[in-house]
Parts: structure tokens; C-alpha cells; sequence
């Protein structure tokens, strides 16, 4: 079986290749740069138009595209343009090289994100019942924004021609590694220099998974042919964020961390050239879709996917 992995040279890339490594699978990646792995081909492309990488989508079994700028990022209006264009264009040109190959991947799997859920604490967000998000009165205009690309992505997603390939939106929650430079990574990082605590009124609520959940969850829809359209990739048991630094703080064996309120975690974010909404917007999301289908995760909560996590990290 063969999977090439667009945009495969980030952190979520790295736990891909790791699992389709260890099952066997050839692997090619896509990147705009150089990308060296044991046992990965990478070809370059430049995410907007059709080249030498075409033919090898021809012939691969599953295509996943995670091209797109991070969004560990000020939302200038530079960067916010460069994240929406990075991830529309990348679909277009990914769904006309699908729809003219000879031989289609079965399965496109395309990156998205729980972002495009509103910021809500009152229920939890499903893929059936859901409410989008974008323009809630008082939200943020960079909130917005970032909820418009997100519809981008999957209305670029949902117009591309490909009858032959069968296509999922991965509404994909933070996914917790312990490698270095990983979202886990950054936030026990903070949590040893005692700045793990509150953030805002820390009710918040907090979507994660597992990166062992997450691949078992990938690989899940690539074997159930049924599966198609958006699909939360999420822990089922999403928790308040002054809950979820707390049990961080407890795996790590930190016995306190500084509360900042919202105007501290503005300071703070723009001082680590990144964005508040990262860790305030609220994410309230579960993964019915996989549930519905009998997936079994791992890692549930958060208590037992926080010691795992810790244990391992260098």
C-alpha cells in the first residue's frame, strides 16, 4: 500500500509517518523543501500547481493532505492570507491531479480543523449537530477570519472532481505527541516553568487526542469505506482548560501553576508571536462520526493520555 502525505513535514506529519512506517506502507512525502526520514521518499512541490509530483498520486492507495501554513502565528493580515491561500490552493491542485489520474487514490483524507466549530460552552459540538462558527457577536475579528479559512478548505474540498476517490474532512483537535516542538511539548514546557495555569476564566473547554488515538483513528477510516465527509479527530471527553492544565501539571509532578488573565494571555501569546485564540476560543468537540462506527480510543480522558504522554517525553 502506498500513502503520499502532503504537507508531511510538520509535527502531525511525523506521527503519520511513524505509524504507516511501522505497518509497512511505502510512503511519500510532498514538501516544499527538502524533507530527509529513514525510509520516506519526499518529492517537491510547490502546493499551488502541478509538476514532477503529479504521477505520484497515480497509483497511490490514500492521499492525505496536511498542506497549509501553522497557525502559531500573529494573525497578520499577511500571515492570515498566506494561511488561506496555502490551504485553498493546495486542495485545487491536489483534485485536479486526482481527478485526471489514471488509477485515483480510493481515499483523499484533508486536513481541517475543530476550529471551524463556534466558541460555545453550553454542549458539545458533533459532526451532526454542530453550529459552525463565524461572526458570533463579540467575537474577534481574527476568530473570524480564522473560521472563514476553515470553511475554505472544506468548500475547496467538497467542489473538488473526484467520483472515483472517496473524500473525509479531518476536524482535527490538537494532537498530543511527546515530540519536541509538539503542541504537548510546548505546553509542558510552560507547565515546568510554572506557567501551566488558568488561562482566562479557565472555562474554556479543551479538544485534544492522543497521536496513538489519532493514527488509530486514521487508519480506522481508511478501512471503513462507509466513512466520508467531515469527521471530528478528537478525544470523546473534552474538559475546561483549567481542568486540563491542572491534570497536565499533576502528570509532570508540578505542584502549582500562575494564573494569566485574559489580558496577561494577550501580552504573553504576542510576546511568543503567536495567537490567543489558541488557547481561548473554547473547543467543545466529539467525534460522533468514529464513535457511531464502534472506534474504541485508547486514550479517552485526559488523566490517562496526560501520564502516558509525560512518561515519555525527553
Amino acid at each position: 500500500m502506498k500513502v503520499v502525505i502532503a504537507g508531511g513535514s510538520g509535527h502531525v506529519g511525523a506521527v503519520l509517518i511513524r505509524h504507516f512506517r511501522a505497518i509497512g506502507w511505502e510512503v511519500v512525502v510532498l514538501s516544499r523543501h527538502l524533507f530527509v526520514a529513514d525510509g520516506v521518499r519526499s518529492v517537491i512541490w510547490d502546493g499551488k500547481t502541478s509538476g514532477d509530483w503529479a504521477p505520484e498520486i497515480d497509483g497511490a492507495d490514500v492521499i492525505i493532505n496536511l498542506a497549509g501554513r501553522s497557525v502559531n502565528c500573529r494573525y497578520s493580515v499577511a500571515n492570515l492570507n498566506d494561511m488561506m491561500s496555502s490551504r485553498v490552493d493546495s486542495v485545487r491542485v491536489l483534485g485536479e491531479v486526482i481527478g485526471q489520474a489514471d488509477h485515483p487514490p480510493m481515499l483523499w483524507l484533508q486536513a481541517s480543523t475543530a476550529t471551524i466549530y463556534a466558541h460555545r460552552y453550553d454542549a458539545p459540538n458533533d459532526e451532526f449537530t454542530g453550529i459552525i462558527g463565524g461572526h458570533e457577536p463579540g467575537a474577534p475579528y481574527t476568530w473570524n477570519v480564522s473560521i472563514d479559512i476553515a470553511k475554505a478548505w472544506e468548500a475547496e474540498l467538497d467542489v473538488a472532481q473526484t467520483p472515483n476517490t472517496r473524500k473525509v474532512a479531518m476536524r482535527s483537535a490538537m494532537t498530543m505527541s511527546p515530540d519536541s516542538g509538539s503542541v504537548f511539548f510546548v505546553f509542558a514546557s510552560l507547565a515546568r516553568k510554572f506557567l501551566g495555569g488558568r488561562l482566562g476564566d479557565g472555562e474554556q473547554y479543551v479538544s485534544w487526542i492522543h497521536e496513538q488515538d489519532f493514527t488509530r483513528a486514521i487508519q480506522f477510516i481508511i478501512d471503513h469505506e462507509e466513512i466520508a465527509g467531515a469527521v471530528n479527530i478528537c478525544s470523546p471527553n473534552p474538559l475546561p482548560q483549567a481542568d486540563f492544565s491542572r491534570i497536565l501539571r499533576e502528570s509532570l509532578k508540578v505542584p502549582f501553576g500562575l494564573p494569566a488573565p485574559a489580558f496577561l494571555v494577550e501580552f504573553g501569546t504576542r510576546m511568543m508571536k503567536t495567537e490567543s485564540e489558541l488557547v481561548l476560543k473554547s473547543r467543545r468537540v466529539v467525534p460522533s462520526v468514529l464513535l457511531q462506527n464502534g472506534f474504541e480510543f485508547d486514550f479517552p480522558k485526559w488523566e490517562k493520555a496526560a501520564a502516558s504522554l509525560a512518561a515519555q517525553l525527553k
